[in-house]
């Protein structure tokens, strides 16, 4: 039952009558901003169906538009000045004419003023191969002034919005204008602030370091009067007409911003709602040891993203701080370091208390599915209030307005709308519907333990939850082949450089929902190898389509943060995860599961020849099955 038609105890009026005296406080604002507030009746927010309803202009002529730079305790660049945060409010007349105190939607993102030309590292070497600095690098493909070929700059595009570039003669924007449309006329106000290093902000850009997290954090300080801001001149600006509350919201890195202040435990956030955004920048550039590329960046990393953003005006002061990112990211050995810890936002999950609304997409192999999915489980073994959209898109993709609003109406005007007892979880199933679920993963899905059983006729061999008879253990063999694209082996009928193994015809739907894991006893020609394994749904005609894919560095098979070599001709034992999903394999399908060595589109991609031994009778994969192993046997409905 949708809760009544709600009208905040400051307002003067109900229904009309108020939108006509917002109207009538708007135009008096216009003739005379400095207009003493005493003079005008406040106005507050309203609430129907659980939502704050656009009851003030949406005219942006009418708002309010305030540049300033927020100070930091901190000096990045080391120009002996705290590092200072380029920021924009917009915010109703009413703020300043009628009394008003909104909250705050806030996007931080170092995007805002695009990005730099760049070059990404080779990853046409060998393993373990140090590649010098500067040399051997190739393009990152595509312009990076254009938004159809670069999708930083489309997420940059989107949140800056075109109406900066409008021939609007009303107030215009140092940043952007996005979220202006759907927020202002709902009573909240909107800041947008430039990342560290990125515009008009000071400092370095660090990708993802601890001084672009204070960055941001020092902007939510500013609106909680815990840190100061100055205009243009010099002058002092205080956030007087705010409540403090603020929610941080974003795509990508904008999407991570929040992630990362939220793990401060600042006061004053108290929602965010990152979409496709990390949780560990070691899994963005890194799988369990492996240099593992961000889909369609293969070959960037830390210092080339850095790079990237770093389009503040001088471009000598972060020179070594850069130089000093590419040192410290270890293309070498892949491994975990100190340097990745910094980076890693699961380590203060438990200072969150910020209500977390999750958005990814289940095909987004940029941000993966793992930054998304640990994330959730963390807050969600904490209390934190929470809830999941997973759509079947790729990068991006935000909740709908009408989920945003219920979202930041009860934990920014807290109105108690009940969104804490809704389903946790959106998910938006393969014929485009959206489906509600009490929680994510699925809490009835059990792993099915699988097992391996050799080809018979050199195609592919057999994936079941049943025992196998077994004779003397066999032995199948992966001959590298980094040319070869995954779909490309997933597809084929028999390959050297790839093992495939099929159940047999799903009787039933059968749905994934979760991690994947395999178990691999495996043995290698040479002391480096890449392993990479891909969960696959097989049509009737035998056609393959990629699931997902998981990858692991075999030197790092007890650690991901310590490399240990290994000597050819001995077995080892290598567990290591896929990218977490939620799929439904149709009736009539099979599930597949291909070992390969080399992922062209994220590994390093070593010369062909490698190869890779596997025992099958002490090999396994685990699948997160709504219904468990029965659920492959079984008939659906």
């Amino acid at each position: 039952m949708a809760p009544p038609a709600f009208r905040s105890p400051r307002s003067a009026r109900r229904g009309a009558a108020a939108l006509g005296l917002a109207v009538t406080m708007t135009l008096a604002g216009l003739a005379s901003i400095s207009a003493p507030a005493a003079a005008a009746a406040p106005v507050g927010p309203v609430f129907e169906n659980g939502m704050a309803q656009p009851v003030f202009s949406s005219n942006r002529n009418d708002w309010i538009r305030e540049e300033m730079w927020v100070e930091t305790p901190i000096d990045s660049d080391g120009d002996g000045r705290k590092d200072r945060v380029h920021a924009e409010v917009t915010r109703l007349q009413e703020t300043e004419t009628a009394g008003l105190k909104s909250p705050v939607v806030y996007e931080a993102s170092p995007y805002y003023a695009g990005g730099n030309e760049i070059t990404n590292h080779n990853v046409d070497h060998e393993l373990y191969q140090a590649v010098r600095p500067g040399k051997g690098r190739m393009d990152r493909g595509g312009s990076v002034k254009d938004p159809a070929t670069d999708e930083r700059l489309a997420v940059a595009a989107d949140a800056a919005d075109v109406g900066r570039l409008s021939a609007d003669p009303g107030p215009q924007p140092a940043i952007s204008t996005s979220h202006e449309s759907n927020w202002l006329p709902r009573g909240f106000a909107v800041v947008h602030a430039e990342s560290l290093g990125s515009g008009k902000s000071d400092g370095c850009p660090t990708t993802g370091g601890t001084n672009e997290t204070i960055g941001a954090k020092s902007v939510v300080d500013w609106l909680n009067g815990r840190a100061k801001a100055y205009d243009a001149t010099g002058k002092e600006v205080k956030a007087t007409w705010t409540t403090g509350k603020v929610g941080m919201i974003g795509t990508s890195y904008n999407g991570t911003l929040p992630n990362a202040v939220a793990s401060t435990g600042v006061k004053g956030l108290e929602a965010i709602v990152p979409i496709s955004a990390i949780s560990s920048w070691y899994d963005y550039y890194r799988a369990n040891g492996a240099v593992v590329a961000a889909g369609g960046y293969q070959g960037e990393d830390a210092d080339v993203l850095a790079e990237y953003v770093y389009t503040r005006a001088d471009k000598d002061i972060c020179r070594s701080v850069i130089e000093e990112l590419e040192k410290e990211q270890d293309r070498v050995t892949g491994d975990y370091s100190d340097f990745w810890d910094e980076r890693n936002y699961m380590n203060d999950v438990r200072k969150v208390h910020a209500a977390v609304l999750v958005a990814h997409g289940l095909n987004d192999w940029n941000v993966k599915t793992k930054q998304a999915a640990q994330w959730y489980e963390a807050l969600k073994a904490r209390g934190v209030p929470h809830k999941i959209y997973l759509h079947q898109g790729g990068h991006g993709g935000s909740p709908s307005v009408d989920v945003l609003n219920r979202w930041f109406t009860r934990y920014l005007w807290d109105y108690k709308n009940g969104v804490e007892k809704d389903p946790r979880a959106l998910i938006q199933r393969e014929d485009r519907t959206l489906v509600e679920y009490p929680e994510w993963p699925e809490p009835s899905a059990k792993d099915a333990k699988l097992n391996l059983a050799p080809s018979t006729d050199g195609t592919a061999g057999v994936l079941t939850a049943g025992k196998i008879r077994r004779g003397k253990p066999v032995t199948e063999t992966i001959v590298d082949d980094a040319s070869q694209r995954a779909q490309t082996l997933a597809d084929a009928a028999t390959s050297p450089n790839r093992l495939a193994y099929k159940s047999g015809t799903l009787p039933g739907a059968v749905r994934l929902s979760g991690t994947p894991e395999v178990s691999l006893r495996m043995s290698f020609g040479q002391p480096a190898a890449n392993v990479t394994a891909l969960l696959v749904d097989y049509d009737q005609n035998g056609k393959a389509k990629i699931i997902t894919r998981g990858w692991t560095d075999p030197q790092n098979r007890k650690s991901i943060s310590k490399s240990e070599p290994i000597k050819p001709g001995h077995s080892y034992d290598l567990d290591f995860d896929m990218q977490p999903h939620d799929y439904v394999f149709p009736a009539g399908h099979r599930i597949g599961v291909v070992l390969l060595s080399s992922d062209y589109e994220y590994t390093i991609r070593p010369t062909p020849g490698a190869t890779l031994h596997l025992d099958t009778a002490k090999s396994t994969v685990k699948l997160p099955l709504v219904g468990g192993a029965a659920a492959l046997t079984a008939v659906n409905g």
